[in-house]
C-alpha cells in the first residue's frame, strides 16, 4: 500500500530541509492549494512549522519545516535501550570494550558495503550504491554532484542517540567512507546531525582538485 499524502509530505520535508507550498505541490503532483492545505494540517497539528521569508518585491514566502513533532515520526532505532547497553559496557568493562565493540561494527559494515560495491569503480556507481545501501538501513540517504565536487547526505541517523553518547560510531562512519570511496578522493563530513540538528553531509572531491 502506497503511503498518504500526509507521509510523503512529511517525508520529503525531512529530506529537503524546508520547502514552499509550491515545491511541495511540484514534488508530490498535486495542486498547490491542494499542498497548502495539507500542509495547513500539518501545522494545526504541531507536526511542521512555518517561517515567512522576503524574497524580494512582494509578499514574503511562507517556508515549511518539520517541528520537533514532527522529527519524532522519524525516530531513532531503540533509543533508550542502545544508549543503556554503551553505558553498561563502559561503566562495567571499560572504554577499551566500548572501542572494540565500535571497532567490530566498523569492520563487518566496511565488509558488507565493499561486497556491494564489487565491480562498482565510478564514483557515481559507488555512490549511488552506498547511498541505496544506507537508506536501507534508514539512513534516508541520497547523493549529488555540486560545483565539481559530490555530496553524499544523510538525512536521518536510526542511531543518532548511540552516536550522541558515544562519537566513536561517527568517527568510524568516516573512517569506512573514506576506504570505500577511494584515496583518489577526499571525503569530509561538512554538515553533523549531532550539532547540526538536520543531517549529515560528506563533501567529496577529487585529490588533485583541491589544489
Amino acid at each position: 500500500m502506497g503511503k498518504s499524502v500526509i507521509d510523503r509530505i512529511l517525508i520529503f520535508l525531512k529530506m529537503r530541509g524546508e520547502a514552499t507550498a509550491s515545491l511541495v505541490a511540484h514534488e508530490l503532483s498535486i495542486t498547490k492549494e491542494g499542498a497548502r492545505l495539507h500542509l495547513l494540517k500539518l501545522l494545526e497539528q504541531g507536526l511542521v512549522i512555518s517561517v515567512s521569508k522576503s524574497e524580494g518585491v512582494g509578499r514574503p514566502t511562507a517556508y515549511y519545516a518539520l517541528s520537533e513533532q514532527g522529527l519524532a515520526k522519524f525516530p531513532d532505532t531503540h533509543a533508550d535501550v542502545t544508549v543503556q547497553l554503551l553505558k553498561s559496557i563502559k561503566n562495567l568493562l571499560g572504554e577499551n570494550a566500548l572501542d572494540l565493540l565500535i571497532h567490530d561494527r566498523e569492520k563487518q559494515t566496511y565488509q558488507r558495503y565493499a561486497d556491494a560495491l564489487e565491480g562498482k569503480n565510478k564514483i557515481e556507481e559507488r555512490l549511488e550504491t552506498i547511498s541505496k545501501v544506507r537508506s536501507e538501513e534508514g539512513y534516508m540517504a541520497e547523493w549529488k554532484a555540486e560545483n565539481g565536487t559530490y555530496l553524499l547526505i544523510e538525512n536521518h541517523c536510526p542511531i543518532c542517540a548511540a552516536a550522541t553518547e558515544c562519537q566513536g560510531f561517527c568517527r568510524a562512519e568516516l573512517k569506512n567512507f573514506r576506504q570505500l570511496i577511494g584515496e583518489k578522493y577526499e571525503v569530509e563530513r561538512v554538515q553533523h546531525i549531532i550539532t547540526d540538528g538536520q543531517r549529515c553531509v560528506y563533501q567529496i572531491k577529487e585529490v588533485s582538485a583541491k589544489n
